[in-house]
């Protein structure tokens, strides 16, 4: 005999307003491809983890931060010192910005190689593609806001990079810098981007992404399409993905909690913004392999300066990278393309031998 499914006083108000069936129907239905590749796709869901630590820590900061040449630094060094248990917030916060910088790297290349970007989810990677460069804006203003000598050579040397863009890049070092150079006003502008035009577009992206993702349902390996005898095994999204997701939250939060404990993020010295900048000045990890090619441009290119030279071709090799899925729409279906396979791997190796070499 069938029992009745027990209804909590809760859910019974829920459903005296609300029609989940709907939900209930998506949550039943959808299913996630099991196959060697399938731990690839609980990064994006480490991704989203990692973005809303950054949210919750960065709103408790923000009771405390105050922008400005005299409070910046004073009122960050009062959080770490004074605050109950700020130094663990703000070096989640650190931690957790770089982790999240990682993961979506990370999640994009799986995408890439598992050519999940092909039609119908071009929509999805350009989406996603947005996220990551909304990720690296995130590091980049708020590297600046402690107003310690480090984030302000850094910024100084990272902006510098945008005024030698061809024909534009001074204008542009200028509304970055809001003002020729790194000053207070800069600290306020990227405060400003930090805390509310980012966080407002990063959400605005990332739901449609989601939504994307809900509608199209996750990317299956394109040889199940082609192979019929292919053996193909699912799992249901709901619990069992969510659940693993969940843990492998789990372990993310342990591993974040481990780093902010033994290696609390320094504060360092407040900048004298009169002083030469010190030796070994380096921008953060994730645009290091740039600074670090950059350095290999002569000084002339062809009667251009190096310099304006090799930010152009990073900036067209982005633009290229965004739109991989329109000049591989001409790859049949289920067919690797191995130029695209082998331009990816170019890519990785020669991010991760710039970075190293630079980080020597």
């Amino acid at each position: 005999m069938a029992h009745e499914r027990r209804v909590s006083p809760v859910e019974k108000a829920i459903r005296e307003r609300f029609d989940l069936s709907y939900v209930e129907h998506m949550a039943a239905e959808k299913k996630v491809p099991q196959f060697r590749g399938s731990f690839w796709y609980y990064f994006g869901g480490v991704s989203l983890f990692l973005f809303i630590v950054q949210v919750v820590t960065g709103i408790l900061l923000l009771m405390y931060y105050q922008p400005g040449e005299q409070t910046a630094f004073e009122s960050v060094r009062f959080i770490i010192t004074k605050v109950k248990f700020g130094w663990l917030i703000r070096s989640i916060h650190s931690w957790s910005a770089n982790l999240m910088v990682a993961s979506v790297f990370i999640h994009m290349f799986s995408v890439y190689f598992s050519r999940a970007f092909r039609k119908p989810r071009e929509l999805t990677w350009f989406t996603g593609f947005t996220l990551l460069a909304l990720s690296l804006g995130f590091g980049f203003s708020g590297y600046l806001l402690p107003w310690n000598t480090l984030s302000y050579f850094a910024t100084k040397v990272g902006t510098q990079m945008m005024a030698v863009v061809p024909g534009i890049g001074p204008q542009l070092m200028e509304i970055l810098r809001a003002g020729k150079e790194v000053s207070t006003a800069t600290l306020t502008r990227f405060f400003g981007l930090h805390v509310a035009v980012l966080p407002g577009v990063f959400t605005l992206v990332l739901g449609a992404h989601l939504l994307l993702i809900q509608l199209q349902g996750i990317a299956e390996p394109e040889s199940w399409e082609h192979d019929r005898g292919a053996r193909r095994r699912y799992m249901p999204f709901f619990p069992n993905f969510v659940l693993r997701d969940l843990l492998l939250w789990l372990i993310v939060l342990n591993v974040l909690a481990i780093l902010a404990v033994a290696f609390p993020w320094e504060l360092g010295r407040k900048v004298d913004t009169l002083a030469s900048a010190p030796a070994g000045i380096k921008p953060e990890w994730y645009f290091l392999f740039m600074y670090q090619s950059l350095k290999y441009f002569p000084a002339t290119v062809l009667g251009m300066e190096g310099e304006a030279l090799g930010v152009g071709l990073f900036g067209v090799a982005g633009l290229m990278w965004f739109l991989v899925p329109l000049w591989d729409a001409r790859t049949p279906a289920g067919l690797r393309n191995r130029i695209i396979t082998w331009l990816g791997v170019v890519v990785v190796m020669f991010i991760i031998v710039m970075t190293i070499v630079g980080l020597r």
